[in-house]
C-alpha cells in the first residue's frame, strides 16, 4: 500500500488523468493520417505518449518504490494561487509591470524567506525580460503601464 501512496506512483496516475482527460476533449476532432494530419492529430498522439508515460513512472514506482507524499505545504500554494490571481485582474486595468510586481510580491510572502532587495531585483529582472520578449520581441498589443506606454 505504501508504494501506492508514492510521489512517483501519483505522478503517473496524474499523467495518465491528463491523457484521458486530452482523449476524451478531443475525440470529436479528425484524426486523420500521419501524411494528412487532422485537427486532432498532434493531441491525440501527445495524450497517449502521456499515457505510455504515465503507465511507465507508474510500473517503476511500484517495482523500486520511491519516498512516501508529504503533507502539502498550504501557504506557499496559497500566495502563488493569490498572486495569480491577482496577476490576471490588474494585468488590462493597470499593464504588464504593475501585475507583475505585484505577482512576484504577493508570491514570494508565500516562501521561507523573505528578502526584499532579492525581490526587487526579481521584479526588475522579470519586468526588463517580458518588455523585451513580448512587447518588443513579439510586437503584441499589452501595455506595459496603463496609460503611460
Amino acid at each position: 500500500m505504501n508504494r501506492f501512496l508514492s510521489k512517483d506512483f501519483l505522478s503517473g496516475l496524474m499523467f495518465i488523468a491528463f491523457g484521458l482527460i486530452a482523449i476524451y476533449f478531443g475525440q470529436k476532432l479528425a484524426q486523420g493520417t500521419a501524411v494528412r494530419m487532422g485537427p486532432g492529430y498532434v493531441p491525440r498522439m501527445l495524450s497517449y505518449i502521456l499515457l505510455g508515460l504515465g503507465g511507465l513512472i507508474c510500473v517503476v514506482a511500484l517495482v523500486s518504490g520511491s519516498e512516501p507524499v508529504e503533507k502539502p505545504k498550504w501557504k506557499p500554494i496559497t500566495m502563488v494561487t493569490i498572486g495569480i490571481i491577482c496577476f490576471a485582474l490588474l494585468f488590462e486595468r493597470a499593464g504588464l509591470l504593475p501585475a507583475l510586481v505585484v505577482l512576484i510580491l504577493i508570491s514570494s510572502l508565500g516562501g521561507e524567506e523573505f528578502k526584499l532587495t532579492e525581490e526587487i531585483g526579481n521584479m526588475v529582472a522579470l519586468a526588463i525580460l517580458c518588455t523585451l520578449v513580448f512587447k518588443m520581441g513579439l510586437g503584441m498589443n499589452i501595455s506595459i503601464v496603463r496609460g503611460v506606454w
